[in-house]
């Protein structure tokens, strides 16, 4: 053992042996000793040596000390002295004191051993399953061992833990660790295992992060905390810059709510420590994150109201317009609260209502533009609040409107500094970044808002003493012409530019000033320095503008006259190409790429994001302006103006046809409801039907009962008589039975004539349905339920027939019990009796008939309801048979009008066709994708017509 003495720093008996040598022989020692404590003793003294022979040991011991991880684990020393061990080896985070190029070289060193370590994926597995050993020293070392790993090969790493069973849950087990150098430092871990990798940051979001670390955090005294809580903002930014989907989870998961103590900053006494204002700026970049323009814009503005709704908006106001607070924080805050607020309606109504704790009360777009156009205020500052002033009037007519408004005359307030002012004042400045400031907000508020650009036409400023007021659009045309920066230049023709774009009114009232063309075509037409040129270009791009949008109003500067202009004094080609400029400087396409405005220095403050995206959809459009003939454009015109018939004449068949939808679902409502009204009617007529055969089976039963007491008659009563009294009764009785054969026969002269309408009711209908057998469908099945009603009634006057025919014969045996009672019969009593009962069958007879008659009422007025759901169908049948003759003349006649539109465009297609011919056989390009565009568009709504 005397080399491990000299190793661990015993006397040295001899000739001492070099660094390798003694790696080697620590290295057999672990391969080969059997007991645990030399293995042990040789681990720790390779531990020992591994930060100054880093290479020696790797080369020679890594394979050993993996060994030893895989066949001792059950003794937590030896395996901690092993994870330490390779700790060393792979960690770059021990070289100190070294230059650049030893640092490169030990870094290359650690991301050689590392890449070898991988190799074999079971290790990367083996440490996994060794950080669910709960003895902190074999879980700590492996935290720092995988750490290392992760930073010097990140994306192999990540491979093999995302496909490793559990792999990713049991490195979440770090942050409920209650040892908090483990927990600290798995949160290290966890920060480089979620870089770029969207599969695994969306495990570790499942695996319940966002609610762990926020109570860390808060734990920690949110704000306030230590190096803690900037690890856990760091992995909360990780799990959800450009990830969506974690996003939308975090913001379902009600987590914006318990971001708003964050920023309870407290008294402004309280001191801003460097660890507090770090973890201010990363918590206000975690709310970016989540309403960054980046997003898709449904996510963005859920997230938005759920800011404003939990009072998150109003807590970073607060901060805003606070004092005390660090010029860093101020500059994150005023860009936090931008985003927050960008197109969402309700957050900017909030955001105007905002005053700042000033005596007499100030809004607070009002104090930050007083801090933008202060040239004393810190660059970057002025960029946020050009920045929060954007994104108030983005999508935002009614802000637009406001600021607008206070550059009016009506609406001035001398007594107070309104938007509007510090604009202007920021306008005519000298210093030239509040003039492009100032410019840009102003073209903000004219943005895609025509009401507001002809009402801006209406600013009139005061200039020296003596001298008349002119237009802000003819002082901004002076300072242009001034030959001032070219930084004031820039923002002034961007504004021009904004202003004059799809308003021809703004367009004249530019055009009417007699030095504006000239001046433009002078800028345009000279030869200037590399810094000039893109005024040149933007020059080109406010006359191509004029050009466009010009309703030729003014005789002297029509679209043919300016064009002719600038081919005599500019050229076509040199034009398009000045025009081309803006797109290919250097500085245009970073601006292209956020809305944001980030500048390095102020000497690259040139271009703003909303304008790259006109000068995108104008160039083409301009050039193609440019390069047209007078006869092009008037052929193109004329075929505006066809287009626009037929899309007139196409709207108006849309709407007849609307129409007649509509009249279709109201005849469709009325025949469900007569259908609803026949089902009615049939549920009535069965009700009766049944109603008739209960009283048939009465007079059935009465029947046999009169017929019994006949028979008892004719057998006890041959010599029974009558006294006077009985005499008189039976002759009442005949009197009344003479009156119900009356009655009988009114009831059944009744239902003749009811016979007799259903059958001119028939033929009536049958005429109809004739008439219209193309198009009344629904009159066919309402003939049909006639002919069903018909054939019930037929039934039912059967019935009533066959009913009065037993009456009759209930009749002839009353005669027949008249004829019989003869005078002088000694059993007077008996016939009295019988007398008596006949008389009540009699009665109840009679009544049955007023039944019968009050039935019959009833069928006579569902006949008459009947007959006139007849006459309304027909009726209706009739509108219907003219409005289908009336639109089978009208599509005729669109056919018509069709096909003489089809011969033009066939013929216009043919000279089209001849002059591209021409033009090729000249060398001049063509392109030929509007043409076919028009007549694919042509086409497609005649096939719609057609159909």
């Amino acid at each position: 053992m005397n080399f491990l003495r000299g190793v661990m720093g015993g006397q040295p008996t001899g000739p001492q042996p070099s660094g390798a040598e003694t790696i080697q022989k620590l290295c057999d020692r672990v391969a080969s000793s059997t007991l645990l404590e030399d293995r042990r003793d040789a681990v720790r003294a390779l531990k020992a040596l591994s930060k100054k022979y880093r290479s020696e040991v790797a080369s020679q011991a890594m394979s050993h000390l993996i060994h030893i991880l895989q066949t001792d684990s059950s003794d937590s020393e030896i395996i901690g002295y092993a994870l330490d061990t390779l700790y060393n080896i792979f960690s770059n985070d021990e070289e100190e004191e070294q230059d650049e190029n030893g640092q490169k070289q030990a870094d290359d060193l650690g991301c050689q051993f590392t890449e070898i370590f991988i190799k074999e994926q079971e290790n990367v597995t083996l440490l996994l399953s060794l950080l669910e050993e709960f003895d902190f020293h074999v879980r700590w070392p492996g935290v720092k061992l995988l750490t290392a790993l992760l930073k010097n090969q990140c994306s192999q790493v990540q491979a093999v833990i995302l496909v490793s069973p559990m792999g990713v849950s049991r490195l979440m087990d770090l942050l409920a660790d209650s040892r908090e150098v483990i927990r600290n430092d798995g949160l290290l871990l966890l920060q480089h295992l979620t870089k770029c990798n969207a599969a695994i940051q969306k495990i570790v979001a499942f695996e319940n992060a966002f609610e762990r670390l926020l109570d860390i955090i808060t734990e920690e005294g949110n704000s306030d905390g230590g190096i803690v809580v900037e690890d856990c903002l760091l992995l909360l930014l990780n799990l959800l810059k450009n990830n969506s989907s974690n996003q939308n989870f975090f913001k379902e998961g009600s987590y914006i709510q318990r971001m708003k103590p964050w920023f309870e900053v407290g008294d402004e006494n309280s001191g801003w420590s460097a660890q507090k204002v770090t973890n201010l700026h990363l918590m206000l970049q975690l709310v970016r994150v989540m309403v960054s323009p980046v997003n898709p814009p449904g996510a963005t503005s859920s997230c938005q109201k759920s800011m404003y709704h939990c009072g998150l908006l109003q807590q970073l106001c607060t901060i805003l317009m606070a004092t005390g607070v660090p010029a860093d924080i101020l500059t994150e805050t005023i860009n936090t609260v931008s985003e927050v607020i960008r197109g969402s309606q309700v957050n900017q109504d909030y955001f105007a209502s905002v005053n700042a704790p000033s005596n007499p009360p100030r809004p607070a777009i009002v104090v930050l533009l007083m801090s933008m156009v202060n040239e004393r205020q810190p660059f970057v500052l002025r960029c946020a609040v050009l920045y929060c002033f954007q994104c108030f009037l983005y999508k935002n007519q009614k802000g637009q409107g406001e600021i607008v408004a206070t550059l009016l005359p009506s609406t001035i307030d001398a007594n107070s500094i309104s938007a509007g002012q510090l604009l202007c004042g920021g306008l005519f400045s000298t210093d030239s970044v509040s003039n492009w400031c100032a410019a840009v907000a102003l073209a903000h508020a004219l943005q895609d808002n025509l009401t507001q650009k002809e009402q801006l036409l209406r600013v009139q400023l005061a200039t020296s003493l003596g001298n008349p007021p002119v237009s802000l659009l003819q002082q901004c045309t002076n300072i242009l012409s001034q030959g001032s920066k070219v930084q004031t230049r820039v923002g002034l023709l961007m504004l021009l530019c904004t202003w004059i774009n799809n308003c021809p009114i703004a367009v004249t009232h530019f055009l009417h000033n007699q030095a504006n063309i000239p001046f433009l075509t002078g800028q345009i037409s000279e030869n200037l320095e590399e810094d000039e040129q893109l005024v040149q270009g933007l020059c080109a791009l406010l006359l191509g503008i004029c050009i466009y949008y010009n309703d030729n109003s003014l005789e002297n500067y029509t679209k043919e006259k300016l064009k002719q202009l600038i081919e005599k004094r500019i050229g076509k080609e040199n034009f398009v190409e000045k025009l081309g400029s803006i797109c290919k400087h250097e500085l245009y396409s970073r601006a292209a790429q956020k809305p944001q405005p980030v500048f390095s220095s102020p000497e690259q403050m040139l271009f703003d994001h909303e304008f790259t995206k006109l000068v995108k959809e104008l160039e083409a459009v301009l050039t193609k302006t440019v390069h047209k003939s007078s006869e092009e454009e008037k052929k193109e015109e004329e075929v505006k103006k066809t287009l626009e018939q037929h899309d007139s004449i196409v709207t108006q068949y849309k709407e007849l046809i609307r129409e007649q939808d509509t009249q279709i679902n109201e005849l469709k409502t009325q025949v469900s409801s007569m259908k609803n009204q026949n089902e009615q009617l049939q549920a009535s007529l069965t009700q009766q039907l049944s109603q008739l055969q209960q009283h048939k089976d009465q007079y059935n039963v009465l029947k046999l009962k009169l017929g019994k007491d006949s028979q008892q008659h004719n057998a006890h009563g041959e010599g029974a008589q009558v006294n006077g009294v009985q005499s008189e009764e039976l002759s009442r009785l005949w009197e009344e039975l003479e009156e119900l054969k009356k009655q009988h026969g009114v009831l059944q002269s009744q239902l003749a004539e009811k016979d007799s309408l259903i059958e001119k009711m028939k033929s009536e209908g049958a005429h109809a349905v004739e008439g219209t057998a193309g198009s009344s469908e629904n009159n066919s099945e309402l003939q049909k339920e006639l002919e069903t009603l018909r054939a019930q009634v037929q039934s039912q006057s059967a019935e009533i027939s066959q009913l009065q025919a037993e009456r009759q014969e209930l009749l002839n045996k009353a005669e027949t019990l008249a004829m019989v009672s003869a005078p002088g019969n000694t059993d007077s009593s008996a016939a009295a009796a019988k007398i008596t009962e006949l008389e009540k069958r009699l009665s109840e007879v009679t009544g049955e008939t007023e039944k019968i008659k009050e039935e019959g009422k009833i069928w006579s007025d569902s006949k008459a309801a009947l007959e006139q759901q007849v006459a309304t169908a027909n009726s209706s049948v009739a509108i219907l048979q003219n409005e289908k003759s009336k639109l089978q003349q009208e599509v005729a006649e669109s056919k018509k009008e069709q096909d003489d539109l089809l011969m033009l465009l066939a013929d216009q297609d043919q000279k089209i066709k001849s002059l591209k011919d021409k033009l090729k056989e000249l060398g001049e390009p063509i392109e030929e994708d509007d043409d076919l565009d028009t007549r694919d568009q042509y086409d497609d709504e005649d096939d719609e017509d057609d159909d």
